[in-house]
């Protein structure tokens, strides 16, 4: 049975598969990313919808949630005024109504790609944390990770100086100037979301998972297109935590091949279920 939840503004839903099911929290990726695990930027794969169908039929349930300041969570507060600790508070206190509408000693927390940074920044000196599933996170300082995947599309070449200047101005808390930047690069740099970009590019992921000090379980697809088998070993080697490689599985959980085009195809077929192999090792984690 499925539930809102709401908390100070923000919304949630949570998927009831039973009494004494384990609890999983999902929190979602970057940008304007929604709690299906949908964007306007171009992905509709509703990923999290599907993750939290496919473990409530194998005996999990899961509290997946919108960001404060966006869709259902629009009450919340300005979507722009966050940082990585505000948003950490958020998901400690959707551990705190889960655990009260469920009656669990303790939630997981499942971050999925940025959304794997802000759990592990959540659980730090939590006692009601299980553990941690870090999905598709990266293992290194984001403005590492922005520069690579910019680098790596042949169509930012004539953008590049202007977006590695502004980087590197944000890693030194300075905002990045985008007065003169090319349309197709000024959004990742708007002003209202600076700040943001700043507090994020501060911080080591690796080192925030291991300051987390819980069970970890770190899940990579062998196909993702935005973060690498690299990040995910850094994950693991930071925290002790087990790795888990799905071969065949890209950035959004499902079955793809390595080519651009048809991996990218996944992320606009939001009827495409989950690979089993990602719910299973799940599953097998949180019943551990």
């Amino acid at each position: 049975m499925q539930s809102e939840l709401r908390a100070d503004g923000l919304s949630g839903l949570f998927l009831d598969a039973g009494p004494g099911a384990p609890v999983v929290l999902i929190v979602p990726g970057s940008g304007p990313t929604d709690r299906d695990g949908n964007n306007p930027l171009g992905v509709h794969a509703n990923s999290y919808k599907h993750l939290a169908e496919q473990l409530a039929a194998r005996g999990v349930s899961t509290l997946r949630v919108d960001k404060r300041g966006m869709f259902a969570s629009a009450g919340a507060g300005d979507a722009n005024a966050v940082t990585l600790e505000s948003y950490a508070a958020d998901y400690r206190r959707w551990v705190r109504v889960a655990r009260a509408a469920t009656g669990a000693p303790c939630v997981f927390l499942l971050g999925h790609s940025e959304g794997a940074m802000m759990v592990s920044a959540a659980a730090i000196g939590q006692s009601d944390v299980c553990g941690l599933l870090l999905v598709s996170g990266a293992g290194r300082p984001f403005g590492d990770v922005l520069r690579e995947q910019l680098k790596a599309n042949p169509a930012n070449a004539p953008l590049l100086d202007q977006a590695l200047a502004a980087i590197r101005d944000l890693e030194t808390g300075v905002p990045a100037d985008r007065t003169h930047f090319h349309p197709a690069i000024a959004w990742l740099f708007e002003p209202g979301v600076q700040g943001f970009l700043i507090s994020v590019m501060a911080a080591d992921p690796a080192e925030l998972a291991k300051a987390a000090a819980v069970r970890t379980l770190v899940i990579q697809g062998s196909t993702d297109l935005q973060v690498s088998l690299a990040d995910a070993r850094a994950l693991a080697e930071a925290t002790g935590g087990k790795l888990a490689v799905i071969e065949g599985v890209n950035h959004v959980l499902k079955e793809a091949p390595d080519d651009r085009a048809l991996n990218l195809a996944t992320y606009a077929a939001p009827d495409l279920p989950l690979a089993e192999p990602v719910i299973d090792v799940i599953v097998d984690f949180v019943r551990e």
